[in-house]
Order: C-alpha cells, then sequence, then structure tokens
C-alpha cells in the first residue's frame, strides 16, 4: 500500500553554474519531484474525488516553478545542482504539510555537459516523522548521473576495431558518500574520463569502463561509489547494442 504524488520533468532555467561552453549562465533544467505518502494517503481522495484531499500537484508544480524562478536567476551567482535540489525538497515537503514520508527531487541539465544528453542530480531525502510538519529527517541518497556521453575509442579485438575509433556510448553514476558534504565538479571529472579514454585504446569495454570507474572513484573523497555502463551500437548487427555495467566503491582502489 503506497500512495505517491509527483511531477515529472517540469521544464525551467536557472544559473546552475558554467554550461557546456563554461558560459555561466542560465540554462534549461528539468525537475522532477516524488512525493512518498503515509499509508492510505489517497484513500480520502479516491472517496471524495475531491483534490483538495490531496496533496496537489498543480501546485506543488507553480509553487516550484515560483521558487526557482525568485532564487536561481542571479547570473553573477552559480547556485549549483545541490543548491536548486535543496531549495525543491524544502519546497515540496513545506507543500505536504506533514503527508510525505519521503522527498525524491531529480534536478537534470540538459546543456551541462558537451557530448552528453545530460548531468542530472538525484536527492532522496526521509521526512521527521515526529514533527509532522515539513521538517526533513535524514538524507537517504544523493547521486549524479551523467547521461549518454558519446566517445571516439579504438576498442575491440577484431583487426578492422584496431584500425579506426568507433562510438561507445557511455553513462555515468556518481554516489555521494553521505555526510561529507556536496560535491559539485563534475564537469571537471567528465573532462578528465573523456581525455583520458579516448587518448588509449582497449581490446574489451570491460577495460574500458573498468578505468571510467576508476577515475571517478578516484576523483574525490565526496564519491562514494561509481557504475559505469558502456555501450557499443555497431559491435552486433541486428541488436541495439551490446555492452557492460561496472559498479565499485571508491575503497576498492584505495587498498
Amino acid at each position: 500500500m503506497t500512495d505517491k504524488v509527483f511531477v515529472e520533468s517540469l521544464s525551467l532555467s536557472a544559473n546552475i553554474g558554467p554550461d557546456w561552453w563554461g558560459r555561466p549562465r542560465e540554462q534549461p533544467v528539468l525537475i522532477s519531484v516524488y512525493l512518498t505518502l503515509q499509508p492510505s494517503s489517497l484513500d480520502r481522495t479516491a472517496e471524495t474525488d475531491d483534490v483538495s484531499d490531496t496533496v496537489n500537484y498543480g501546485t506543488l508544480s507553480k509553487t516550484v516553478t515560483q521558487r526557482v524562478e525568485e532564487e536561481f536567476k542571479d547570473q553573477l551567482r552559480s547556485h549549483g545542482l545541490h543548491g536548486v535540489a535543496a531549495a525543491v525538497t524544502h519546497t515540496a515537503t513545506a507543500l505536504a504539510g506533514g503527508k510525505a514520508l519521503e522527498v525524491k527531487v531529480r534536478v537534470e541539465a540538459p546543456k551541462a555537459i558537451l557530448l552528453a544528453d545530460g548531468l542530472a542530480l538525484e536527492t532522496v531525502w526521509e521526512v521527521d516523522a515526529e514533527s509532522g510538519q515539513s521538517d526533513l529527517g535524514s538524507l537517504k541518497k544523493r547521486k549524479v548521473l551523467v547521461k549518454d556521453l558519446i566517445l571516439a575509442v579504438i576498442i575491440g579485438v577484431n583487426p578492422p576495431e584496431r584500425e579506426a575509433k568507433q562510438r561507445v556510448i557511455l553513462n555515468l553514476e556518481f554516489e555521494e558518500a553521505l555526510g561529507t558534504g556536496a560535491f559539485g565538479d563534475y564537469p571537471s571529472v567528465i573532462t578528465d574520463i573523456t581525455q583520458a579514454l579516448e587518448a588509449s585504446s582497449y581490446l574489451t569495454l570491460e577495460k574500458f569502463a573498468m578505468q571510467a570507474v576508476r577515475i571517478g572513484c578516484l576523483s574525490s573523497e565526496h564519491v562514494h561509489s561509481v557504475t559505469a555502463r558502456a555501450q557499443k551500437p555497431s559491435a552486433i548487427s541486428f541488436a541495439h547494442s551490446s555492452g557492460v555495467e561496472i559498479t565499485r566503491p571508491r575503497a576498492h582502489f584505495l587498498r
């Protein structure tokens, strides 16, 4: 018995830092909010068919939009994905008025990373049950995702694959260590990963993906673990792609 109210991919703009050309200005952001409610919270609305008995997702959308438009337009100050996510989380929790058990917020910047489809931050907070109001309890998860980064690499065991670079799609997930503060310099980390991978050649996707994981894990003490999903679209004739996925904690490379 789980009840949720959500708004997905709300399109706004905010100054979250440099765009993919290094210019500090407003850029598009997609904001999603998922409220996990107290058990049976939506039973009343299902009976009365009255929107006033639920957490109104229309009001949630308008409130989040107003908060972002008022606070994150400053051209001289970069708030980062973490700043936007924190503001949206507090706004959504306050609007829920004690009905929420958990708040998940995803803030995605489609134009933050050159050659990638987006950079996203996802946070999950537990709501303080004792207050019954808008106080946040514990941070349960905080991760950063890089979507469909396109790299050109010499990779493969067949002779033609050793002669020309081919396209590899790389998806990365950085799970941040809780209690260490936020880490915001992911564009620089992605640049380091891209330069290292494209400067080398590989026989297997396994080594390629592990190299990405290693660089990501060692990039900051704020990183708890990294998952790399590497895909070769041209490897199998009648398949969209073939690939591997590797997850390792930072501690694995510090031993």
